[in-house]
């Protein structure tokens, strides 16, 4: 009797004591759903935060850095010519100033062009031309020996200096910036250059003449950068320098560029410049040895236009 009286008490007790047990499982689930939902939105949140910080710091560069832009222009250079020319059994030629001399005149216009590729954020191409022809008669006031001949004094020397420069660039930017971009560059400048002095005679047996024309291909390396002032101003510039032997021609090449840009409309900007090429080149051919110095420095007015659109790299 009491064992039976005790177990009517027990399960009593545990019908009571249900609710509390079921209330307490269910406390527990929602305690575990909630945790692994704010585990869910905390993964998210931080997902959304690494998007983020990554878009940020995603490096843009400055204004002026379009993806395809040409570049034509007005070049007025200062000119400063020597070369010597003689053969090759060590009876070299006499250093001739072209300016002082056979009577060139120092400034000459010309037009320059240059068309520049924006890979990327960081990489660009850049291809330039720049082509100059000077011609001059001259009555002589010392002698001269060029190549082959001596030219008296006195003579009438009719003499002509033509030049093409090509220059092909790849530049990378080690700092970038929506205000600035710095980077390093290497490239190649191919001189082929054509000089003679002809002396007219009272016949055709009397006249005679002496070219020395080559090409010197002159690699070089530099950095390059620019800053903007402002949506529409802004500074750009580069300098490379380079001295090196590659079989017959030696030659050691400077050059540098500054030149203030505005932009007149979205695709047009306007460049004013200051423009320097120095190098010199010794080489050699089949009859004869040359040395070959120029300088060129003066102001570039140039206008430039773009392809593509105006922020292709946000």
């Amino acid at each position: 009797m009491k064992l039976k009286y005790a177990t009517m008490c027990a399960l009593l007790i545990g019908v009571w004591l249900l609710p509390f047990k079921t209330a307490a499982q269910q406390t527990d689930h929602l305690a575990d759903s909630s945790s692994f939902y704010l585990s869910e939105n905390n993964i998210s949140v931080q997902s959304k935060a690494d998007d983020y910080l990554y878009q940020r710091t995603k490096p843009v560069p400055p204004w002026f850095a379009r993806r395809i832009k040409a570049t034509v222009g007005l070049f007025i250079p200062v000119n400063n010519t020597t070369i010597e020319v003689g053969s090759q059994n060590g009876t070299f030629g006499t250093e001739i100033d072209f300016e002082d001399d056979l009577g060139f005149r120092k400034s000459s216009s010309t037009f320059l062009s240059d068309i520049q590729w924006r890979a990327s954020r960081r990489s660009r191409f850049d291809l330039s031309y720049f082509h100059l022809k000077r011609t001059t008669s001259y009555q002589l006031k010392r002698d001269i020996e060029f190549g082959d001949h001596t030219y008296p004094v006195d003579a009438s020397v009719h003499s002509f200096f033509e030049t093409s420069i090509y220059r092909f660039s790849y530049g990378y930017a080690l700092l970038l910036d929506p205000k600035y971009e710095l980077g390093l560059m290497i490239g190649a400048h191919i001189l082929r250059s054509d000089v003679g002095i002809s002396l007219a005679g009272a016949t055709a047996e009397l006249g005679y003449n002496d070219g020395f024309d080559f090409t010197a291909p002159l690699p070089d390396v530099g950095i390059w950068g620019g800053y903007a002032f402002t949506d529409k101003l802004a500074l750009t510039g580069n300098v490379s320098y380079l001295s090196l032997k590659i079989n017959d021609i030696s030659g050691k090449i400077i050059s540098y560029n500054l030149s203030v840009l505005y932009q007149v409309i979205p695709n047009l900007e306007l460049a004013l410049g200051y423009t320097g090429l120095n190098f010199k080149v010794d080489a050699q051919k089949e009859r004869l040895q040359g040395y070959f110095k120029w300088g060129y420095n003066g102001p570039s007015l140039t206008v430039s236009y773009s392809f593509g659109p105006r922020h292709p790299f946000q």
